[in-house]
């Protein structure tokens, strides 16, 4: 594996925002990045403006960050990366990285979301699909593209199950006002990021509805119990949903309008339809899959998730947003 100190260059799979933003960070601490999208001629316009202007405008790349126009061209020097695409890309990612002729030695992930059709982590599958010897890690926590591409302060959290690899990812992105806190919890990281989003969907829908803060305040508080306990029945802790990767994202994501998926469910209370949502926010919105995974790994694990239980009628079941929040409104009371 890669030392901390030896300021081993970093390959970034997947030029969006988060993507792009996250090399731009890395990059900025003075390490080589190699940056690779899959569409040519979004790689082409990178290259050629040194900046992506369609995601984030205005924002010049460091000098050390190299776009890369064809993955193969990856020096072999570089055997760290770091995949930043939509959960339904990860699988498919992974087997491309395993051709290559460079051989990955730390293979870190920024994509928050649960595999469609299986409920899997991103973590199951690189279990699946990644030779033993090449070390993994999880990124996550309250961390908008903008936000850090801009320089602005950040804290996040890098997860693995090996205490030595965690570290190693946190030395690529942790510099100037970027805090990189370790931990061994990936089941718990994974969940809160995963699950965040749906709820995100969930405050959005009340707040496009007009409902309030204090119904947006008891979304939030019951949306986390909800992830803690999903997440604890999949194999997390308690304390992981109470720090970056669970309240912490939580919070910022059902709060905050750069959040895609606060928008959608800002979207459908407004009463457009998902299709129309998703067109005017123009990117990947990872909550509308995963609300449907989320469910699905519920009624595996038998685990009460009545918020997940509406977001996912409203997507894919047609169910009104007004009646899906007044469903919750409306449940049994209950001990808390």
């Amino acid at each position: 594996m890669t030392s901390t100190a030896d300021n081993s260059p970093v390959a970034v799979i997947g030029a969006g925002s988060w993507g792009t933003a996250l090399a731009m960070h890395i990059a900025s601490g003075g390490r080589k990045v190699y940056l690779w999208g899959h569409i040519v001629e979004e790689m082409q316009a990178l290259s050629a403006d040194r900046s992506n202007e369609q995601f984030l405008p205005g924002l010049p790349f460091p000098d050390s960050l190299e776009v890369l126009i064809d993955l193969k061209e990856l020096p072999s020097i570089c055997r760290n990366f770091l995949v930043v695409v939509p959960s339904h890309a990860f699988r498919q990612v992974l087997r491309t990285l395993l051709l290559l002729p460079v051989k990955p030695a730390v293979i870190a992930w920024g994509t928050k979301g649960l595999e469609k059709g299986t409920s899997l982590l991103m973590s199951n599958i690189a279990d699946e699909e990644l030779p033993t010897d090449i070390q993994t890690s999880a990124i996550s926590g309250p961390s908008f593209a903008g936000e850090v591409a801009r320089g602005l302060p950040t804290a996040i959290t890098v997860a693995s199950s090996n205490s030595a690899t965690a570290t190693e990812v946190a030395s690529w992105l942790h510099h100037d006002q970027f805090r990189a806190y370790t931990q061994e919890d990936i089941i718990g990281v994974q969940i809160g990021g995963a699950l965040k989003n749906v709820m995100a969907i969930a405050a959005g829908i009340s707040d496009g509805l007009g409902f309030g803060a204090n119904a947006r305040a008891a979304l939030i508080t019951r949306g986390l119990a909800e992830i803690t306990r999903l997440g604890i029945r999949a194999g997390g802790q308690m304390e992981t949903f109470m720090g970056l990767a669970g309240m912490g994202d939580l919070v910022l994501t059902c709060t905050d309008n750069q959040s895609r998926n606060r928008r959608v469910g800002l979207g459908l209370g407004e009463g457009a339809s998902l299709e129309q949502t998703l067109k005017k926010i123009g990117q990947e919105a990872e909550g509308v899959q995963s609300a449907a995974a989320a469910w699905e790994l519920s009624q595996k694990l038998d685990v009460a998730m009545p918020i997940t239980e509406q977001v996912y009628n409203v997507l894919y079941n047609g169910l009104p947003a007004l009646e899906a929040v007044q469903n919750l409104l409306h449940r049994d009371p209950k001990h808390e």
